[in-house]
């Protein structure tokens, strides 16, 4: 199935469960669909099954959203005792659209008890509640955390009763868009078929590889200590001090908490120059991507922010960006870091969905089915691929998993021969009729938070609202931006004389904190004549923020 027939079949309302082997485009299809639902004013709820997944994707755990927490299993009475709270009750009532990504790391019991709490709060004994779900993942990547009984019966959220009855059309995506030469795509494929005998020669070969021309790859461990012993034995190796950055974070503490442990940047970050790091969001604007490796080779002197150059020779400034949980329209919480991390080693479990360009790791101390899978497919090609150890058991997957992709595989199949007759009118009536059935518009709103790329108009659109004196928490909630880059767009308007500084003297704040920041620049400028961000950020305590800085700088510079 291509990602377009699979964005049409989601506009139906239809529950899909899209899958498809690493790079085949998954994010991009969720993205798409999340942007279409938005400007169709269609409210969507966005979760995945670990911190990790959620922040990749912006969202919240499907646990704390569904308010089954930790719990595996829930009886009447915790069921009963969770009606009792009144935000659920606001947080069902909207929902339309339910999004969990990384479904293969939810088990069965959670699944199951999702399906009971969605009927509870809806009111509505279809599968959870009628509410259009949308599952998203590859189970030939981690499986769930499992007590051993449960991995003796019913482990997957694929075998539970609520599955069964929910009946999510397969999309199972066939399209490549990662590995760039066919040899590791060839024996990922092999892998996914059971076939695991296929590929060892060209693997093994792999074993006295030695990388050329080529940042430092990013060593791939199974346990947090031995990454944590290396990266910081190889940053003190470096000459010259570390710059620090620190995390900082806004909304509910419990949330904040929750983005800073599945946050891959550390709240604390230390580099130097010559550290090998990796980005930790996508930024396409910027030319980086969640995964990208480079080398530090210096501080911008105008922001003291990290400069690195990527192992394609891209050179880049790295500013601070945000990570946010949202509910709807409303922000509960962010934080606010550099996004980098040191990447001389990461957990093959933080790896998850990434896409890594130089990749070394040890296949023989591999413990658990689909990690070995996982770890190879994080490596864009052969090319990038190291091995310090190789056992062929590290490519045995989970018996269970080869069996149901074929099922999958032929199911994704026949609805595909099934659209194929719908002819193009049938589809968009199908689209607009779920449109009206959720109470969304069928006239789009103007922003595309998707879109490639700034153009002209989009800041414009922020200008207006500038006229509008509307604030910059109002703006960001509008335009469906983050409130740093708000800031961006008031600099570039500045910059290019649209907006005039009398148009956003009403932004400036009034506080005598604000005050004392700006003393603290303009001093720290006559010093040096220069309005470095990191600088201010290191003479000023915890509970100022970036952004504030970043809208001291605004007035400061004008």
């Amino acid at each position: 199935m291509t990602q377009q027939q699979s964005l049409s079949i989601l506009k139906t309302g239809a529950s899909v469960f899209l899958t498809g082997e690493p790079g085949s485009g998954k994010t991009y299809v969720l993205n798409q669909y999340i942007s279409y639902l938005r400007k169709h004013q269609i409210h969507v709820a966005i979760t995945a099954s670990t911190g990790i997944a959620a922040t990749h994707i912006g969202g919240v755990t499907i646990h704390s959203w569904s308010g089954m927490g930790v719990k595996s299993k829930i009886t009447d009475k915790e069921l009963d005792a969770l009606e009792g709270r009144r935000y659920l009750w606001k947080r069902f009532e909207e929902v339309k659209v339910l999004i969990i990504d990384e479904i293969s790391m939810l088990s069965a019991d959670q699944f199951e008890t999702l399906n009971s709490i969605c009927q509870a709060f809806k009111r509505n004994k279809l599968p959870f509640g009628g509410i259009q779900m949308v599952l998203v993942g590859d189970f030939f990547q981690l499986p769930p955390i499992s007590k051993k009984e449960e991995k003796e019966h019913v482990q997957f959220a694929f075998e539970t009763h609520a599955w069964k009855n929910l009946k999510p059309l397969v999309c199972y995506l066939e399209e490549q868009h990662r590995q760039d030469e066919g040899s590791l795509l060839g024996i990922l494929q092999a892998i996914r078929k059971g076939d695991v005998d296929d590929g060892f020669s060209e693997l093994e070969d792999r074993l006295h590889f030695e990388f050329e021309d080529i940042v430092r790859p990013t060593r791939l461990y199974t346990h947090n200590a031995d990454v944590d012993v290396l990266n910081y034995k190889e940053l003190e190796n470096l000459s010259g001090d570390s710059s620090v950055y620190t995390m900082t974070g806004n909304g509910k503490k419990e949330y904040v908490g929750r983005l800073q442990e599945s946050c891959l940047s550390p709240e604390v970050l230390h580099i130097k120059i010559g550290a090998v790091v990796m980005c930790t969001k996508n930024n396409f604007e910027k030319g980086y991507v969640n995964g990208t490796l480079g080398e530090v080779v210096s501080f911008c002197k105008e922001t003291g922010y990290p400069v690195i150059v990527t192992n394609k020779g891209r050179e880049i400034v790295v500013e601070p960006v945000s990570w946010s949980i949202e509910d709807g329209d409303k922000i509960l919480a962010f934080i606010e870091q550099v996004p980098l991390r040191l990447a001389w080693a990461i957990t093959i479990h933080k790896s998850q969905g990434m896409s890594l360009d130089a990749v070394e790791l040890d296949l023989s101390r591999v413990f658990e089915y689909g990690q070995g899978y996982v770890a190879l497919s994080r490596a864009r090609s052969m090319d990038g691929l190291k091995l310090l150890g190789f056992n062929p058991s590290a490519l045995v997957v989970h018996p269970k998993i080869i069996s149901i992709d074929s099922v999958f595989k032929k199911q994704s199949s026949q609805i595909v021969e099934y659209f194929i007759t719908k002819n193009d009118s049938d589809l968009q009536q199908s689209h607009k009729e779920f449109i009206l059935r959720t109470g969304g518009s069928l006239e789009e709103v103007a922003y595309n938070p998707e879109q490639e790329g700034v153009r002209v108009s989009t800041y414009e659109q922020t200008a207006s609202l500038v006229r509008e004196k509307k604030s910059i928490g109002d703006i960001s909630k509008e335009r469906e931006l983050t409130q740093e880059t708000v800031i961006s767009h008031l600099e570039k308007l500045l910059d290019m004389s649209v907006l005039d500084i009398s148009d956003v003297q009403y932004l400036k704040p009034r506080t005598k904190k604000f005050k004392d920041l700006v003393a603290t620049f303009q001093d720290y400028y006559n010093e040096t004549g220069e309005l470095y961000l990191n600088a201010i950020k290191n003479n000023s305590d915890d509970s100022v923020s970036y952004f504030e800085i970043r809208l001291a700088r605004l007035f400061l510079e004008r």
